[in-house]
């Protein structure tokens, strides 16, 4: 049977964080995609349903909490 080998590495310390900045851009295009839902909500929810959802799951997908605009 084989032995499995960990060599730990210890966290670098000093190492200092970038400032983060947002991008502009990546607001826009989150502030598009929730205008564009409300449109659609307003003007037919029922007909707008699938358009709704689909834009709804890619907010959902595409843009969490944890994403950021620099990567």
């Amino acid at each position: 049977m084989a032995k499995v080998f960990t060599i730990p590495v210890p966290p670098k310390v000093g190492r200092r964080r970038r400032e983060r900045s947002s991008d502009p851009r990546y607001v826009d295009g989150q502030r598009l995609l929730v205008e564009a839902m409300k449109y659609l909500a307003q003007t037919d929810p029922i007909v707008n349903r699938g358009a709704i959802e689909l834009l709804s799951e890619h907010v959902r997908t595409r843009f969490r909490m944890t994403d950021s605009p620099l990567a």
